[in-house]
Parts: structure tokens; C-alpha cells; sequence
């Protein structure tokens, strides 16, 4: 009796497993890449908008990332605004609105309807491919005194609160490490970034087209690739705009185009070649200053 009460208890939990709501969390860090953008996907200087209303949300393989970069993951996202430290949650909506969908070519591709879903745009890049944005009001003016906000995004199964209930703290149901993250700043003129550049090791020439994966304060992650707009005053560089104080990781690895040699930060070599992850310390009340990373390609 007891192996066969032991037998039925079993596959009663086996059925109650079944039915019982879970919120399965990928074991892998999501690839591709976030990034704020105008209602048409187009970029601001630094990362500075003029309105919260224009800042929309946008996705894929990445902003100037290179031919056969990886997108998002095709799937169900939410997305959240908080201030700079994650602890201030500012959008003012339940999850549920803020959800959007990745299409099997990596771009977000429209907002699930629930009644209060966000507006969207034409990304004027890929809008050919069905691409969107996500306009990310509403959302509550950040505490932050630098104006700076961070927006995050995360698969909907790695989504640990309720969608529809309120805000359950911590770092309101989404996993750092699961997340992507990206910082933006309104009516600023005091940037603070990091910019990354690689060059050639024979010339010294900058090349663009190369990655670097950016770790935030709080663990999240992104991609950002080097890239030359003069319009936006990029000068062959990945740029990490709006970040906050504290210690943010750029990781810079062997990829097509660069063998990792030397690596520097604000002129000082790290002591070390090769692949590697270098600690940003960003300085509290610091601003419009700048953290240099330089990357030497001994292959090219």
C-alpha cells in the first residue's frame, strides 16, 4: 500500500505540475540587442531626447551592427522603464501593456493586443522586413538629478511578477541576467558614456563593424558595435551613453575582423592581452566626460 499510495501521490503531482501556472527563465543570456530610437528608429546625439514621448523602444541585431549579427530571439517581451538604479520602477502601466513580439528575423514586430498595448512606429531601417518600434510612455519623470532613465526588456517566461498585478520590488520581475538594457537621458546637455574603439595594430587606423558586449551596474547586458556617423558625432566608436554611477564591464572578444591584442583604458594598458573584460568605474556627479576604451586588432 505505501509504494502504491507513494506511486499515486506521484502522478497526482506530475498532473498538478501540468496544470499549475510556470514561469519557465532560460538558462541562456538573451543575444541580440535593445536601444532607444525616434518614433522612425532614427538615432539622437547621446542619447538625449526632447520629450519622453519621443523615445521608443527598438530591437534586433543591433544599432549599426554588421551583416549576420544575431537578432532577438523570436518570442513574447516585456518591457519596463526604471530611474538609472533599477530600484525606481517608472513605467506607470501594468506588464501586460507593455508587451511586444520579435519576429523570426530578430526586430520587434508589433505589441500584443491587450487593450492598453503602447504605440508603435516604423523602424525606416528595416521597415521593410515588418520591423516596428514601441513608444515607451507612460512612464513617471526619473528621480535621477542627471535627467538619466533605463529601459530593459526580457522574454515573457523570464518574467518573475504577475502581468497584470502591481509592482512586486526588487528589480520588478526582471532577471538582470536575462535582461537587455539600454540608458537614455531627457533635456540633458551633461553626457557621461563609455566609448569603446578598435584599430589596427601595423596603423592605427579605427575599424568599424566590431562588438563589444556592455554590463551594467546591475548585471544586465547589451551589445554595441563601433560604428562613424558625423551627424552624431560618432567617431568609429561603440558607444554606452547615459551610464550611471558605479562599475559597468566592457567585454571585447576574438571576433571576424580583430584578434584581441592590447587593451587600454583612458590610455592606461590593462597589463594583459587577449580577450578580456575591463571595469569602467563611472565617478558619482560626474558629467559630459567620457571613459575611453581602445582596442588594438593584432590580426589585421
Amino acid at each position: 500500500m505505501g509504494k502504491r499510495f507513494a506511486l499515486l501521490f506521484a502522478c497526482a503531482a506530475m498532473v498538478l505540475g501540468v496544470l499549475a501556472p510556470v514561469s519557465a527563465v532560460s538558462a541562456e543570456p538573451v543575444t541580440g540587442a535593445i536601444f532607444t530610437t525616434l518614433p522612425n528608429g532614427s538615432a539622437v546625439n547621446f542619447n538625449i531626447y526632447p520629450s519622453k514621448d519621443q523615445v521608443y523602444l527598438d530591437g534586433g541585431p543591433g544599432d549599426h551592427a554588421p551583416a549576420g549579427a544575431a537578432g532577438l530571439p523570436p518570442g513574447t517581451y516585456v518591457f519596463q522603464v526604471t530611474d538609472p538604479s533599477g530600484k525606481t520602477l517608472l513605467s506607470q502601466d501594468a506588464a501586460q501593456c507593455r508587451e511586444f513580439v520579435v519576429g523570426v528575423q530578430g526586430f520587434i514586430t508589433g505589441v500584443v493586443a491587450t487593450g492598453c498595448q503602447h504605440a508603435t512606429g516604423i523602424d525606416a531601417d528595416h521597415g521593410a522586413d515588418g520591423a516596428v518600434t514601441v513608444q515607451l510612455i507612460p512612464y513617471s519623470d526619473t528621480p535621477n538629478p542627471g535627467g538619466e532613465y533605463k529601459v530593459w526588456a526580457t522574454p515573457i517566461g523570464s518574467f518573475t511578477c504577475s502581468l497584470t498585478g502591481p509592482d512586486c520590488g526588487g528589480d520588478h520581475g526582471f532577471d538582470p541576467n536575462q535582461s537587455k538594457t539600454d540608458n537614455f537621458k531627457i533635456k540633458s546637455k551633461s553626457p557621461v558614456e563609455i566609448d569603446t574603439s578598435f584599430h589596427r595594430a601595423s596603423n592605427g587606423v579605427r575599424i568599424d563593424g566590431l562588438a563589444i558586449t556592455w554590463t551594467d551596474t546591475l548585471g544586465a547586458s547589451n551589445h554595441k558595435w563601433s560604428y562613424f556617423d558625423s551627424g552624431h558625432l560618432v567617431q568609429h566608436q561603440a558607444h554606452v551613453e547615459g551610464v550611471e554611477p558605479g562599475t559597468h564591464k566592457i567585454t571585447v572578444a576574438n571576433q571576424s575582423g580583430c584578434t584581441i591584442g592590447k587593451v587600454t583604458l583612458d590610455g592606461v594598458s590593462t597589463g594583459i592581452s587577449g580577450p578580456q573584460t575591463v571595469n569602467v568605474n563611472v565617478k558619482k556627479g560626474n558629467s559630459a566626460e567620457s571613459y575611453y576604451v581602445d582596442v588594438e586588432c593584432t590580426n589585421v
